[in-house]
């Protein structure tokens, strides 16, 4: 039985609980540069290089894994937001790329079996692909509008790589997390489809929608259902939300999303809002109790942590979540569905 197989199974019976945060968890471990670097030969100041602990620190990794999953997690992430070589760049990386990625999947596939042995439920690893650092739809130079930093081709050559690598490390999925950038999505959409049919197996894609504003729209314009609409082709097994904004905030775009997509829904807000100094103060039983509305509403099939969200704000919201039904995924009419930054409907 696959992956996908398995865990639609049991995301018919139940609400399935994903993981939180790592950046909060890495930084309560005080770690100093020479934890991230290692033994590593490296030019630059690794300090905050998170994904390189994978390599440095796997110790770290794999204990933030167990957390989660002692907490009620069935899904974890790869330790691999950054693991591309446009952002690796910043840290002078770019050429262990390819190692930081595998050692990942490995990693969390350690920990998602030492936890099912535990107590016989299976337990699945999503590989993480962050929107990197750049974006094909604007310029970041307001006195030329026609420029870019990145081609298309050279982003999807990157995320193929990076798909490549957490494949070849043997994740159940591809999740292309925090889309600012429906361009840049599309990129990386591409990218894990290729390198599906390339490993020879099923490897479904997952991908989740960043908003950057209250007006409901990503960085590049899209309102959420432009967005699903714009990818819909590449038939995903979830669509949601992460990152921005706590539950209560993220509840009537998560509304909006829930009516319109034919597939299984993930969302993973924020532990609230930052405070002046940029840290969360959401406790895990106001997180628990704002997803608590989303589920008695029928709006997701799939609920975690993203910015701020610890292990406790995950255990807190499994607790919570026992026992209730998951959405029911809708059955919607044959239309033509096409998106600019608006959703447009063409009714036969």
């Amino acid at each position: 039985m696959s992956a996908e197989t398995r865990l639609r199974a049991l995301a018919a019976e139940k609400i399935l609980i994903f993981d939180g945060g790592y950046g909060t968890s890495i930084q309560k471990h005080g770690l100093t540069e020479a934890d991230y670097r290692g033994d590593l030969d490296l030019a630059k100041d690794q300090k905050g290089n998170n994904d390189l602990l994978c390599l440095t620190r796997p110790d770290i990794v794999e204990g933030i894994h167990a957390a989660y999953l002692d907490n009620g997690a069935d899904m974890i992430e790869t330790n691999t937001f950054s693991s591309t070589k446009i952002a690796m760049a910043d840290y002078g990386c770019e050429h262990l790329v390819w190692d930081i990625n595998v050692a990942a999947a490995k990693i969390a596939r350690k920990a998602c079996d030492a936890a099912t042995q535990k107590d016989g439920r299976p337990r699945f690893v999503c590989g993480s692909i962050g929107p990197t650092n750049k974006t094909l739809s604007i310029s970041p130079d307001v006195n030329d509008p026609a420029f870019r930093e990145v081609d298309y081709d050279t982003l999807k050559a990157d995320y193929r790589e990076q798909c490549d690598a957490l494949i070849a490390g043997g994740v159940d999925f591809l999740l292309v997390e925090t889309c600012f950038d429906t361009l840049n999505a599309k990129a990386a959409g591409m990218a894990a489809r290729e390198a599906e049919e390339a490993a020879g197996r099923p490897v479904p894609l997952m991908l989740s929608f960043t908003i950057t504003d209250m007006s409901g729209r990503n960085l590049s314009g899209h309102t959420i259902n432009a967005f699903w609409y714009s990818l819909r082709h590449l038939k995903p097994l979830t669509i949601g939300v992460n990152c921005a904004f706590g539950a209560d905030l993220l509840r009537p775009y998560l509304a909006e999303l829930s009516r319109n997509a034919d597939t299984l829904i993930l969302a993973y807000p924020n532990a609230g809002l930052p405070n002046e100094l940029g840290q969360y103060d959401e406790l895990p039983e106001t997180t628990a109790s704002l997803i608590r509305q989303w589920v008695d509403e029928g709006l997701v099939n799939m609920v975690g942590g993203c910015c701020g969200t610890t292990p406790a704000h995950i255990g807190a919201v499994a607790k919570a979540l026992a026992g209730h039904k998951p959405r029911v995924v809708p059955e919607l009419p044959v239309v033509t569905r096409l998106a600019g930054l608006e959703p447009m409907h063409i009714a036969a």
